[in-house]
């Protein structure tokens, strides 16, 4: 059990049969009557936020959310098998419980998988990745005044906006969080 005053963002709890997360909170003393809490807070299942408003100092259940290291062994279908490190058990997973983080995983990738109880939550990529350009138009000399890009589709078949530059068969460091190219490899 979490109290009301010790919700911080990032904060798990669970309400009504679900793991919520705290996204922002305040505490409100009024000059009449009892203090309270007021917070925004996100579903990590299904992503639907929430403001709820808390009495100060009442307790909630805190969620037991277990990070347990993975390695993705290959693709079967459209689900993505994953090994866990330490026991060797196989856990496969679809394209919408891993989110935008698909579009980034390659074979023999470690990440960690959020478990509540036995349930995925969600995976946790690093924060780049190192990904093979596959496809991408041919750079124009001297098309470079104005700095721009030029879309390119990588291993995993995600596209990423990548500089004039940048050509087939070069690795490239991308960011997991918005997709933007970071450099080369």
């Amino acid at each position: 059990m979490i109290s009301s005053n010790d919700f911080r963002p990032g904060v798990s709890i669970e309400l009504e049969g679900s793991i919520w997360k705290v996204v922002e909170f305040l505490h409100v003393k009024p000059g009449k009557g009892s203090a309270f809490v007021r917070t925004t807070l996100k579903n990590v299942q299904t992503g639907k936020v929430l403001e709820r408003t808390f009495r100060a100092g009442e307790t909630v259940p805190q969620a037991t959310i277990e990070k347990r290291t993975m390695q993705h062994t290959y693709k079967e279908g459209e689900q993505f098998v994953f090994m866990d490190m330490e026991t060797y058990e196989e856990a496969r997973l679809n394209p919408e419980q891993l989110g935008d983080g698909a579009k980034y995983i390659k074979e023999n990738m470690e990440v960690n998988v959020l478990y509540w109880g036995e349930q995925v939550l969600n995976i946790e990529l690093p924060t780049s990745v190192i990904l093979e350009v596959t496809d991408t138009d041919p750079g124009v000399k001297g098309d470079t005044a104005t700095g721009g890009s030029k879309p390119a589709i990588v291993e995993t078949g995600a596209q990423i906006m990548v500089p004039l530059f940048i050509s087939i068969g070069e690795r490239i460091k991308v960011d997991t969080r918005d997709g933007s190219y970071l450099g080369r490899e």
